[in-house]
């Protein structure tokens, strides 16, 4: 995968503009790497803003999958295994294709995802049963992942020169913005609007409609070079003088996404089973309260360093997930919301320290295989341990299942938090200065 689309600054000890090495506040890639930079305010707006509607409509379809499984009788099990499937194909492009637009060029690349994205919601559109909905979601995570890999890249293209970091900024936040927006949005057309499992779909549609227009428009911010073949193959590694920095970050990663998978696949469920909230505004309220704070999260934190967020990132991690869980023990729905909050700050101050961390320790020629790994250990956790949370549920119940999730998941970021603080104490009692 390559670099330029993963180099993405998440703190003030990485900003993308030209300097000289990591850790002083900057890297400039090498010359063969080098893209073409600047561009109008207007193509850089344009390129966030279809950046936003690719996360948006991978979001989309939570709000409807307990209406996809009342109308069409599939398990709990069944509806996990639908989302994780999206997961299998986004990881798939990202450790494949995540560089190719360093080789053909940007709008090749993105103009790709976008008609795979619109096939996939034409298949959503007329799906009938579980096996359509399953193949639209792998179509869906493969365009996804080649265009948010790209879309990124573009954006650190076409940066202002006179507004230094706004390309890192703005790759930051717009994910989770994307999935709040997305599931929100989805909520409130299925709840008002007319043919609530189609509706949604078309908008989407046409959305992808002007962004394919704009693809045809935009510069060309990336030229030709060989290598296209040999950049689909994954390039993955953790080098050993990185272990002892990452180890501390891998549970609070996991239960970071672990946390967003279950939200984005059983939380409408759980809104409409367990509290008896059966409006389908409330399962993408749901979604947007965990995703919509970790965005706010990121935007506030963005400037802060990435070692001093994976502590106090950990512990509201973990106790908005043990407050949200009282709520569902105490059939509180205001409660869970309340702890769905909290852990939504926690969920955007643990990317930040993930993605920061990596950014900061890893050397250049290394950091695109460092990413591919954390990519793949973010997606499995926000994948596997939803299938899990489904099987249980098929087994145990949604509430039990539910209390079970949440336990596991603070489990996980008691242990960053620990293993942190251990790591603080050891570098303090070997060298006498705090862990950068």
């Amino acid at each position: 995968m390559s670099s330029s689309a993963l180099r993405t600054p998440f703190t003030r000890a990485v900003v993308d503009r030209p300097g000289s090495e990591p850790g002083n506040g900057s890297y400039r890639p090498p010359p063969e790497h080098k893209p073409r930079r600047g561009g109008t305010g207007g193509a850089f707006t344009a390129v966030a803003a279809v950046l936003v509607l690719f996360l948006a409509a991978s979001s989309a379809p939570s709000p409807l999958y307990v209406i996809y499984q009342r109308q069409w009788g599939f398990s709990a099990w069944v509806l996990t295994v639908v989302f994780a499937l999206y997961v299998v194909g986004l990881l798939g492009a990202l450790l494949t294709v995540g560089g190719l637009s360093d080789h053909l060029g940007r709008r090749p690349v993105l103009a790709g995802a976008i008609a795979l994205e619109t096939i996939a919601l034409v298949l959503f559109l007329t799906a009938g049963n579980v096996v359509v909905l399953s193949v639209a979601r792998v179509l869906q995570g493969i365009a996804t992942g080649a265009a948010t890999t790209t879309l990124s890249a573009t954006l650190v293209d076409l940066e202002p020169a006179r507004a230094p970091g706004r390309a890192g900024v703005v790759n930051s936040v717009t994910p989770l913005t994307g999935l709040a927006f997305g599931a929100l949005g989805s909520g409130l057309l299925v709840e008002y609007g007319p043919a609530p499992t189609r509706l949604v779909y078309g908008m989407l549609l046409a959305g992808m409609g002007l962004a394919a227009l704009f693809v045809t428009r935009m510069p060309e911010t990336s030229e030709r070079r060989p290598g296209a073949l040999a950049s689909l193959r994954p390039k993955v590694a953790m080098p050993s003088y990185l272990r002892a920095d990452i180890v501390p970050v891998i549970p609070a990663m996991i239960a970071s996404w672990a946390l967003a998978g279950m939200y984005l696949s059983l939380g409408p469920s759980v809104a409409a089973q367990l509290f008896g909230l059966h409006s389908h505004l409330i399962g993408g309220v749901v979604v947007t309260l965990l995703a919509g704070t970790g965005a706010l999260a990121i935007s506030l934190l963005r400037s802060r360093p990435a070692s001093g967020l994976l502590a106090p990132g950990s512990a509201l991690l973990g106790l908005g997930t043990l407050v949200s869980l009282a709520g569902v023990t105490q059939n509180q729905a205001l409660l869970s919301a309340a702890g769905t909050v909290v852990a939504g700050f926690g969920f955007g101050a643990s990317v930040l320290a993930a993605f920061g961390t990596v950014t900061r320790i890893a050397r250049p020629h290394e950091r695109s295989a460092v990413f591919t790994l954390a990519n793949i250990i973010n997606y499995l956790g926000n994948s596997v341990p939803a299938v899990l949370g489904g099987i249980a549920v098929t087994l145990l119940g949604l509430r039990t299942a539910a209390e079970f999730y949440a336990t596991a998941i603070a489990v996980l970021t008691f242990a960053a938090l620990a293993l942190r603080l251990n790591q603080l104490r050891t570098r303090r009692r070997t060298t006498g200065a705090p862990v950068e």
